[in-house]
């Protein structure tokens, strides 16, 4: 089957684009939602919201969702409906966490067709609300029926139930070609599609028991609204990576943009779930952030973690970062060059331009609430430290590069890193976890 379905993606596919272009299909629109459509789980309907600290922004659609039932009473009630159990796989126990916690706010459940295809389509719900991507909960189990009540594991801790609305055969080549421009599966999000996801997909409204226990905490939107200040604007800085020299020089001076209050903090929000196969587990990246966040203690600099699976699907992908970032109280968002990007498996080229998802995000951002601070494009140079090229240039400064190939080839042959480049603590981690 899984062959299968690669097939189809590669024979459906048009011809490769190594640009992501929104077509006139993925027009963001502001329509309401029709009086006759159907009502959705994943709109905006909520079952319990918190209660949220002063911090500047709003949630997603206005509300933050909370889903977790609060008692040992409310968590057997539930558990005694359910029929059937199923063990999730690491990509759905991400979903299911921010549909729970609210990371993905409005959404109460995982989409049913209608609510999927219009996302997939429009980059929106059906209510007109900007949404990046689709999430789904895939199923190759033919058994399960729409109507069933089943309990959601990881392992032997009870995550969740969820009353499955229905159940569907997706057209996967076209959701790859919406979402990430393309269906080739030399595109490792048309890759996850096509072969790891199953046959089917099922909406369904999701009731919170417990959330995972992780090697990384994971604080809910409103516990990481509870310790941003109030009234400041916070900027978010998304990275799956280890923060390097350059990074940590890129989140610090977005605080002197021009759109940034004086007061303004960052939030660095790491995805530390599923991402692309050649990236750097995410235990081990989250241990380089912790002796990072211990080695810079930084009173503007915030560190938390997000439980997020990667789809490296470039501006849909931003738009998808920055709604969760708003659901954790974030006002700004650093939108790195070819920010979610990816090169295909087979040429080595990239699938996006390297502005596409800053010109994505930033044409997008007044409808989604939230303002971008395009990433500076810093190089380290030996008279003045890091300065952006362009003043390097400007200057005729002697400018410094190590590429990361050779970053790689140094920490496995043990040789030493400069300093500028990278922090000592974090290469330290990353030769200890090699």
């Amino acid at each position: 089957m899984k062959l299968a379905l690669a097939a189809l993606l590669v024979s459906s596919a048009s011809a490769f684009s190594p640009r992501f272009v929104p077509s006139s299909s993925n027009a963001l629109k502001t329509s309401s939602l029709s009086k006759n459509a159907p009502a959705v789980f994943a709109a905006e309907s909520r079952v319990r919201t918190t209660e949220l600290s002063m911090v500047k922004q709003t949630p997603h659609g206005g509300e933050l969702v909370d889903l977790i039932l609060k008692t040992d009473e409310e968590k057997e009630a539930a558990i005694a409906k359910t029929t059937k159990s199923l063990q999730l796989t690491s990509r759905q126990l991400c979903d299911l966490e921010l549909i729970m916690n609210g990371g993905f706010s409005p959404l109460t459940g995982f989409m049913d067709e209608a609510t999927y295809k219009h996302v997939v389509e429009n980059t929106e719900l059906p209510s007109g609300l900007l949404f990046g991507l689709p999430v789904v909960f895939d199923t190759n189990d033919e058994d399960l029926q729409p109507g069933d009540i089943v309990l959601l594991k990881d392992g032997d801790r009870d995550i969740a139930t969820i009353e499955f609305t229905d159940k569907f055969l997706p057209d996967k080549a076209l959701e790859c070609l919406k979402c990430y421009g393309t269906s080739a599966i030399e595109h490792p999000g048309a890759l996850m599609v096509a072969t790891e996801r199953g046959r089917y997909y099922m909406g369904g409204k999701v009731t919170g028991l417990n959330l995972p226990i992780r090697d990384f905490p994971c604080k809910t939107p409103a516990e990481v609204r509870a310790t941003l200040p109030e009234s400041a604007d916070v900027v978010a800085f998304q990275c799956r990576n280890p923060v390097h020299r350059a990074h940590y020089e890129l989140f610090t001076r977005a605080l002197d943009a021009e759109n940034v209050s004086d007061d303004g903090v960052v939030l660095v929000h790491p995805t530390c779930g599923p991402t692309q196969a050649d990236d750097i587990p995410g235990t081990v990246r989250y241990k380089t952030y912790e002796v990072l966040k211990d080695e810079t203690h930084n009173p503007r600099v915030n560190w938390e973690y997000l439980p997020y699976s990667m789809h490296m699907a470039g501006p849909r992908e931003a738009i998808q970062h920055m709604m969760i970032r708003k659901n954790y109280g974030c006002t700004h968002f650093i939108i790195g060059r070819d920010m979610a990007g990816s090169k295909s498996s087979v040429t080595g080229e990239d699938f996006y331009g390297a502005y596409d998802a800053q010109d994505f995000a930033r044409d997008n951002a007044s409808k989604l609430g939230m303002d971008t601070v395009p990433s500076l494009n810093l190089v380290y140079t030996e008279e003045e430290g890091y300065v952006t090229a362009d003043l390097a240039e400007e200057k005729g400064l002697t400018m410094k590069k190590l590429s990361g190939t050779k970053f790689r080839q140094m920490l496995r042959g043990g040789e030493d890193i400069p300093e500028w480049f990278a922090f000592k603590s974090v290469v330290e981690v990353l030769r200890e976890n090699s």
